[in-house]
């Protein structure tokens, strides 16, 4: 017997509990990314936050650094851009779920 209904794309799984924001300090970690977040969802907020990076780096970049500290925001910057390019690539490269792409474009 022939199946009608192809199987759907596997899924990307889910987030682990990761913490973060130890501020270099002897306390511990003052934030923790969710266990049980969709993989879909925390790459696009991912990007978001990439984005952000990119706008605000470059921003000073242009208005405010000094000669001497505009090549590692200029690093900082292309970094950025690099990882939120990886991140996009990952998200236009993933099947379109019922719930339609997600929103990456700049």
């Amino acid at each position: 017997m022939k199946k009608i209904v192809p199987d759907p794309p596997p899924a990307l799984g889910t987030t682990a509990a990761i913490p973060f924001g130890t501020c270099q300090s002897s306390h511990p970690p003052m934030f923790s990314v969710c266990s049980g977040i969709q993989a879909e969802d925390a790459l696009v907020h991912a990007t978001l936050l990439l984005r952000g990076i990119r706008d605000v780096t470059d921003y000073y970049c242009q208005h405010h650094a000094e000669e001497t500290g505009r090549g590692m925001l200029w690093s900082v910057l292309h970094s950025a851009e690099m990882a939120k390019a990886l991140v996009e690539g990952v998200l236009d490269g993933m099947p379109v779920s019922s719930a339609g792409p997600a929103p990456t474009s700049t």
